[in-house]
C-alpha cells in the first residue's frame, strides 16, 4: 500500500475515531432508557397510528352484532332487558341457523319475567356461549350452562387506559377458562375441522391447525415488563370505518334484515347504548361511535373472533414481535446509520437532508413490518438515530472547525516564514558573510554591514506593516520586499512576471554577471488554481532565482519560462553557472517539494552538461481539479 493511501486511511480513521465513541453511549443511553420503560407510551402510540392508518379492510361477512341500542331500550321500556325478550330474540336468531351465537349480556340473576323461558333457550341452543367475569371481581356466568357454553368478557387495558391485547385463557381455582372470542372462534372452526390445540412452536400458547397464535410476552414489542399472565395476543383490530355489519334488536323484530347475515355465521349480542357505557377505549381504531377512541364491548368481541377466523381462513396476519436480541440490534444498527450519515455529511444541511429521508425510510419499513404483523420497535431508532446524526454533526464541525483553525495557524507561520526567508533571511545571510570575511579592511567592512543592516531593518518593518494590514485568512496578497505587495487574484502569468522582475533587481552577487535573460510565462487556465496555489507558484519562482543569484557563479544566461501544453504545465528556470549550492536539502528546497505536493506534480533540480543547473515544476491539469 503507497504512503498517501495510508495517511489517507490513518486521516479517515481519526475522523471516525471522533464519533464513534460519543455514538456507542448514545446508543446504550438510549437502549437504558428504553429498558426504564420510559419510551414505553411513545411507542404505544406509534403502533396506534400505525394501525389506524392503515388502509381499510373489506367488512367481516363472518360476523354479526346484534347491539341493543337506545331506540331498543325506548322500544322494550325496560332496561337491563328481561329474561323473557332475551329468549325470544335468541329463540329468533336460532330459527336461521346461525353457527354460532354470543350472548356479551351477564345473566347470573334473573332480570325482570321470563327466566324460564331463557333458561329453556340456554339448554336448547349448544351452540350458545354466554359470558362470565373472572378478573378481578367476578361474576358468575348463567347457571343453566355448562363449561364448555361459558367464556369470560374481561379485557387488559394498559396503564394509559387502552385496550391493545386481548386475554384467551387464564387458570382460576375452579378450572382453565377460555374467552368469549376464543369460544366462538373454537365452535366457528370446528366446522372447518380444525381443533384449538396446544401450540407447536410455543408450547404455551394456542393453535388451530397451522396457525399459531402469538403469545404476548413482558417485552413485547413496545411493552418493558408487563404483566403476561395466561394467555395473550395482540389485537390486530380490523382497520376501516365499516368493519362489521350491526343489526338493532328492533331490526331483528320486525325483520328488517336479510336472513344470509345470520346463517352459519357468528352472532354477537351485546350493548350498543352509549348511555350503558359499555364501551373501550382504544387508539388502534378510527371509530367516531360511541366516541372517538372508543370502541363498544361487543365490538371488541368481534374484532377478537375476527382475528382469529381471519388468520387461520384468511392467512391475515396476526401481530408479532422480535426477540429481544433482534429488537437492540434494531437500535444499534439504526444508531450506527446516525454516525455515518454525520461522518459522512459536511454540513448541517446536508446531514438535516439525509437524516430526514433515513427517518422517513425508517417510519416507512416500520409501518410496512406491522402491516405485515411485525411490530418493530421505531421510537427509541428514531430517538437514536437523529440524535447520532445531529449531535455528532455538530461534535465533528466542531472538531473540524478546531483542525481548520490549527490548519490556519500553521499556514499563517509557514507563510509569514516563507516572507522572512526569502527577504530578510537573505539579507541577514549577506551580512553574517560580510562578518566572516577577512578581504576587507575595516573602514570598507563597516559602511558596507551598516547599509545591509538597514536594509533588513526595513525589510523586517515592512514585513510587520504588511501582516498588519489585514487578517492573512483573508488575504489575497503577496508581500515580496520593498513595499511591493502582488494581488494574488491577477492573472498568474502576470504575476509571475512581477516577481522575475522584481527578484532579479535584488542585489545578489551572480545577477551581476548575467548577459542574457529569456523569459516566457504562458497564460493558464485558472479555474484549477487557487490562493494558495497561485501563492505557492510565486514562491517557487522567487526561491529559484534567489538561488541562482546565491549560488550559479559564473552564470551568463537566464531562461525562466512558464508553458502550458494539452493540459501540462511546467515552470523551470535553467541557468549555465557553476552551481556551489550545498547537497543538503534547505528549507527553500522543502518548500518547493511541498508545493509540488501540493499540486501532485512533480519536482526537480538536475545538473546540466558541461555546467548548469535546472530547477522544474511540473503538474496535470485533471490530478487537482477538485481544488
Amino acid at each position: 500500500m503507497c504512503p498517501g493511501a495510508w495517511i489517507k486511511i490513518k486521516e479517515a480513521i481519526g475522523i471516525w475515531r471522533v464519533g464513534t465513541l460519543p455514538g456507542m453511549v448514545m446508543i446504550a443511553l438510549v437502549i437504558i432508557l428504553r429498558f426504564t420503560g420510559a419510551l414505553q407510551s411513545l411507542e404505544w402510540l406509534a403502533f396506534d397510528n400505525f394501525l389506524r392508518i392503515r388502509p381499510e379492510e373489506p367488512r367481516d361477512e363472518r360476523v354479526l352484532i346484534v347491539g341493543i341500542n337506545e331506540d331498543d331500550i325506548r322500544y322494550l321500556k325496560n332496561y337491563p332487558i328481561s329474561d323473557g325478550d332475551l329468549a325470544a330474540l335468541l329463540l329468533k336468531l336460532q330459527s336461521y341457523h346461525p353457527r354460532v351465537v354470543g350472548l356479551d349480556i351477564y345473566r347470573d340473576l334473573p332480570v325482570y319475567s321470563g327466566y324460564s323461558e331463557l333458561v329453556a333457550a340456554f339448554k336448547q341452543f349448544p351452540n350458545l356461549i354466554a359470558i362470565e367475569k373472572v378478573l378481578p371481581e367476578e361474576i358468575p356466568p348463567p347457571p343453566a350452562l355448562p363449561p364448555t357454553q361459558l367464556g369470560f368478557a374481561d379485557q387488559i387495558l394498559d396503564s394509559d387506559g387502552k385496550l391493545r391485547r386481548i386475554l384467551l385463557g387464564i387458570p382460576t381455582p375452579e378450572a382453565y377458562k377460555l374467552s368469549l372470542s376464543l369460544r366462538l372462534a373454537e365452535v366457528y372452526l370446528a366446522a372447518e375441522v380444525l381443533q384449538l390445540e396446544n401450540g407447536t412452536r410455543d408450547r404455551a400458547t394456542m393453535r388451530f391447525g397451522k396457525t399459531e397464535l402469538p403469545r404476548f410476552l413482558p417485552n413485547s414489542g413496545g411493552y418493558i415488563r408487563t404483566d403476561a399472565g395466561g394467555v395473550q395476543t395482540l389485537l390486530n383490530f380490523r382497520s376501516g370505518e365499516n368493519r362489521f355489519r350491526i343489526v338493532s334488536l328492533t331490526d331483528i323484530i320486525n325483520n328488517n334484515f336479510n336472513p344470509e347475515w345470520i346463517s352459519d355465521r357468528i352472532v354477537i349480542i351485546g350493548i350498543t347504548a352509549p348511555s350503558r357505557k359499555d364501551f373501550i377505549t382504544t387508539g388502534g381504531v378510527r371509530s367516531s361511535k360511541p366516541a372517538t377512541g372508543r370502541v363498544y364491548g361487543v365490538e371488541i368481541q368481534a374484532h377478537s373472533v375476527s382475528q382469529i377466523i381471519s388468520a387461520v381462513l384468511d392467512s391475515r396476519p396476526l401481530l408479532n414481535t422480535w426477540a429481544d436480541i433482534w429488537e437492540y440490534l434494531w437500535i444499534i444498527a439504526w444508531g450506527c446509520l446516525g454516525i455515518i450519515i454525520a461522518g459522512l455529511t459536511k454540513s448541517p444541511l446536508t446531514n438535516l437532508l439525509f437524516l430526514s429521508l433515513a427517518s422517513l425510510f425508517l417510519a416507512l419499513w416500520s409501518y410496512l413490518l406491522l402491516t405485515w404483523g411485525w411490530w418493530v420497535p421505531i421510537i427509541p431508532a428514531l430517538i437514536v438515530l437523529g440524535l447520532n446524526s445531529i449531535e455528532l454533526t455538530a461534535l465533528y464541525q466542531h472538531d473540524f472547525l478546531l483542525k481548520s483553525g490549527i490548519q490556519v495557524r500553521q499556514s499563517i507561520i509557514q507563510r509569514t516564514f516563507e516572507t522572512i526567508h526569502n527577504g530578510p533571511l537573505q539579507s541577514l545571510a549577506k551580512v553574517l558573510k560580510l562578518v566572516r570575511s577577512q578581504d576587507l579592511p575595516i573602514e570598507e567592512l563597516l559602511p558596507k554591514l551598516e547599509k545591509e543592516i538597514e536594509k533588513l531593518n526595513q525589510e523586517l518593518r515592512g514585513i510587520y506593516e504588511f501582516l498588519q494590514r489585514e487578517p492573512l485568512t483573508q488575504d489575497t496578497s503577496l508581500y515580496l520586499g520593498n513595499s511591493l505587495i502582488l494581488n494574488l487574484e491577477d492573472p498568474i502569468h502576470e504575476i509571475l512576471y512581477q516577481v522575475y522582475s522584481y527578484t532579479l533587481e535584488r542585489d545578489l552577487p551572480c545577477f551581476q554577471t548575467i548577459k542574457i535573460k529569456i523569459r516566457n510565462f504562458d497564460p493558464i487556465d485558472e479555474k484549477y488554481l487557487n490562493i494558495e496555489i497561485k501563492r505557492g507558484l510565486c514562491r517557487f519562482l522567487e526561491e529559484a532565482l534567489c538561488n541562482v543569484g546565491k549560488h550559479a557563479t559564473g552564470v551568463t544566461r537566464l531562461e525562466v519560462t512558464c508553458s502550458a501544453s494539452e493540459g501540462c504545465y511546467t515552470l523551470k528556470i535553467i541557468d549555465d553557472g557553476l552551481n556551489t549550492h550545498s547537497a543538503k536539502e534547505g528549507q527553500g528546497s522543502q518548500q518547493l517539494k511541498s508545493l509540488a505536493h501540493q499540486l501532485k506534480g512533480k519536482f526537480r533540480r538536475v545538473g546540466l552538461s558541461p555546467q548548469g543547473y535546472l530547477c522544474e515544476l511540473s503538474w496535470t491539469r485533471s490530478k487537482f481539479w477538485w481544488r
